[in-house]
């Protein structure tokens, strides 16, 4: 069952990058992340009182509170990393380096969790990062494009990479005596006090209150796609392997082009194309 949960992690974390592309087109993306995270944290609280979770929040342990703290904050600073990089960036750039966290996840996983790296998995993580590497070659770009914020996005994108892959490894550790619902709440609620201070020490608040109605929509709509993917995810985080389910969740990329070339006509050249299918083939042979 966690390889179904996985691919509907990957499912929903595909939609989700289009929507906030969509939600962050005229919005601050620091307010944009605080707004959306309050919606995940409603939908996240519904699905645990839906399972009857809230009844174990009492018997947390101090270990497990620490680590799901932990990996709240490592997420709230993925998520401002990612969708700022998302504000600036090409989706079918973007979204190829976030998912290049696979790679360290497996190595963090290996370190930390001492989970096996048999010479398949290596081989896996050369096709990833092979790939990402052909996705994210610089295309010929207008001179719009070419200027101060041409490789910042970079940046952004790789920070959201880091942070993704500590967020995994904490978060499998946090969510191993607790409800995966519960730990998914409680999470959540540590990146929304983040998302918020942000928003706050960078004086963005008032942004705000000029959010269009269009924004709000797709802002909400990923705040709930989101939810989907986490709890999809740490469903399946609980139950099998950090090294594959990171990977199969990053899968996601498929979905995330597949959108960005019918909502914002991003197109892939031969050299992406054939990146793309090398991070899917060496996703898909880590099941093996």
């Amino acid at each position: 069952m966690w390889i179904l949960f996985a691919f509907g992690s990957a499912l929903f974390a595909g939609l989700t990058s289009i929507l906030a592309k969509c939600g962050i087109k005229n919005t601050d993306s620091n307010a944009a992340t605080a707004i959306r995270t309050i919606i995940v944290l409603i939908f996240s609280w519904i699905m645990v009182f839906l399972v009857g979770a809230q009844h174990g929040i009492g018997s947390v342990s101090a270990k497990t509170w620490t680590f799901l703290i932990l990996s709240g904050l490592a997420t709230g600073a993925s998520w401002l990393c990612y969708f700022r990089a998302l504000q600036i960036g090409d989706v079918d750039k973007v979204v190829p380096v976030d998912k290049s966290s696979a790679i360290l996840s497996i190595l963090l996983a290996f370190l930390f969790l001492h989970e096996s790296i048999s010479p398949l998995k290596l081989l896996c993580v050369v096709l990833i990062g092979a790939g990402t590497y052909l996705m994210i070659t610089k295309k010929e770009t207008s001179s719009e494009n070419s200027g101060k914020k041409g490789w910042s996005w970079f940046f952004y994108a790789l920070g959201s990479a880091v942070f993704a892959s500590l967020t995994s490894i904490l978060g499998k550790i946090g969510i191993q005596d607790v409800n995966s619902n519960l730990g998914t709440a409680i999470r959540t609620a540590v990146v929304l006090v983040m998302a918020w201070i942000v928003v706050f020490v960078t004086g963005k608040q008032d942004t705000v209150k000029n959010i269009d109605r269009k924004s709000w929509l797709f802002l909400i709509l990923s705040g709930f796609a989101t939810g989907g993917s986490w709890l999809c995810y740490y469903r399946a985080l609980q139950t099998g392997p950090a090294s594959v389910v990171v990977p199969i969740d990053k899968l996601s990329i498929l979905v995330t082009i597949a959108f960005s070339y019918i909502v914002f006509h991003e197109k892939l050249s031969l050299k992406s194309g054939t990146g793309l299918l090398l991070i899917v083939v060496g996703t898909l042979a880590l099941l093996i």
